[in-house]
């Protein structure tokens, strides 16, 4: 299994990053409650925790209500209310903004096969852009990205327009591409039914 202690060995904390998990959604697909489902038995939102621990000294989970995280312990920041993952990256911005963090890291509760050098390739690639945007297999990911805190009243006069699209504002904005390798599986595999969640316990060992 992918262990929380080798996680650890191979990741870089920042001092100038805080860290924000994407856990929102309602996950209907999978029943509901997808923070919580079961991987090689950490819960979602524990593996995601202890990564993001390891790349920042300030978590907190985005969601839309706290039993989504049920004794999760961690801080939790309340969603916008949009449509998508753009509330949560508006209340991350804020977050990071409000803690003198000069960048904001987004990563989602339901990949749980995240490079573990995702922050570091990112903070290398973004240069002068707004944001850096993980890529695997040809495809963006932006909800994985590091964004300047500094793009928070950019990115609330695009909500504001009534645009909701993660990658419209990352266009918008200006951001560089990180790509990675899709090798046993994508590192970006993301969990969206039960099907998924047995191809990801069957990848994890």
């Amino acid at each position: 299994m992918l262990g929380i202690a080798r996680r650890k060995a191979d990741v870089h904390m920042r001092s100038d990053v805080a860290v924000i998990i994407l856990a929102g959604g309602d996950g209907r697909r999978i029943g509901g409650g997808k923070p919580l489902k079961m991987l090689g038995g950490e819960r979602l939102i524990d593996r995601a925790l202890e990564l993001a621990r390891n790349w920042s000294d300030l978590v907190a989970v985005a969601v839309r209500d706290s039993a989504q995280v049920a004794h999760a312990e961690a801080p939790t920041v309340r969603d916008r209310d949009l449509a998508g993952p753009l509330g949560g990256l508006l209340s991350g911005l804020d977050f990071a903004h409000r803690h003198r963090r000069a960048f904001l890291l987004t990563i989602p509760v339901d990949m749980p096969f995240l490079p573990r050098d995702l922050l570091d390739r990112a903070r290398g690639s973004i240069g002068d852009r707004c944001c850096a945007v993980a890529a695997s297999g040809g495809h963006l990911h932006p909800v994985c990205a590091l964004w300047r805190s500094s793009a928070m009243a950019a990115a609330e006069a695009y909500a504001a327009s009534g645009r909701h699209s993660l990658r419209g504002l990352a266009e918008q904005l200006g951001f560089a591409t990180v790509e990675w390798p899709v090798e046993r599986i994508d590192p970006f595999f993301n969990v969206n039914t039960n099907e998924d969640l047995t191809q990801a316990a069957r990848a994890a060992y």
